[in-house]
């Protein structure tokens, strides 16, 4: 009789060890599941991304500016993309200056947009608010001409907003833009790119 209490006993206690196991690792299933899941949503998102190109040529200086460029980055999957309007550049030294960069330089007809996409080589540390350097490595789409591209960007996260400025050239040459023999001295052949932007949780993501 006492046995058999006993061997009542251990099958009651293996029971309700196996009960607790088995709700443990439920828990910890659910919580990584849906973490996980949060985590692959993390998307931010730029709609008045700021744009600027410098050609400094011997007889010329000329800039354009856009506040359209819209971006977005997902910073766990360690991606990115971002895409200009062309004709959203405004700025040069005359009205006829600008309608030859759209028509003859550009043929933004043709070529509406600018993009560069890709990956971020480096991880960004969320537990700083400091800027951090990484390098976006992607296609950088110009002219209709891709070029494969490692650009080295600053980047950092504060109070939820995803903050990216960088700095690169480009060389005319690679995205088949001429330059006419006419107006040589006035255009560079490799112009400077300024970009900076502010990305926001995209609605909907964790």
């Amino acid at each position: 009789m006492i046995n058999y209490c006993k061997f009542k006993v251990l099958i009651f206690v293996e029971i309700r060890d196996m009960i607790q196991n088995t709700i443990l690792l439920l828990f910890v299933f659910l919580n990584v599941s849906g973490f996980s899941q949060g985590q692959s949503q993390q998307l931010f998102k730029s709609e008045h991304g700021f744009v600027k190109f410098i050609s400094d040529a011997p007889l010329e200086f000329i800039t354009a500016e856009s506040n359209d460029l819209l971006g977005l980055v997902d910073p766990l999957k360690k991606t990115f993309a971002f895409r200009l309007d062309v004709k959203t550049l405004k700025g040069f030294n005359s009205p006829l200056q600008q309608e030859h960069f759209y028509e003859n330089y550009i043929e933004s007809d043709q070529y509406p947009t600018a993009s560069f996409s890709g990956k971020i080589i480096e991880g960004i540390e969320f537990e700083t608010s400091d800027w951090q350097n990484i390098r976006a490595k992607g296609i950088l789409n110009i002219h209709g001409v891709d070029q494969e591209r490692i650009i080295k960007c600053n980047i950092r996260l504060i109070n939820g907003v995803l903050e990216v400025k960088s700095a690169f050239t480009v060389l005319l040459a690679d995205h088949n833009i001429t330059i006419p023999k006419l107006v040589y001295q006035k255009i560079a052949e490799e112009v400077r790119v300024e970009v900076q932007a502010q990305l926001t949780r995209e609605e909907g993501s964790h």
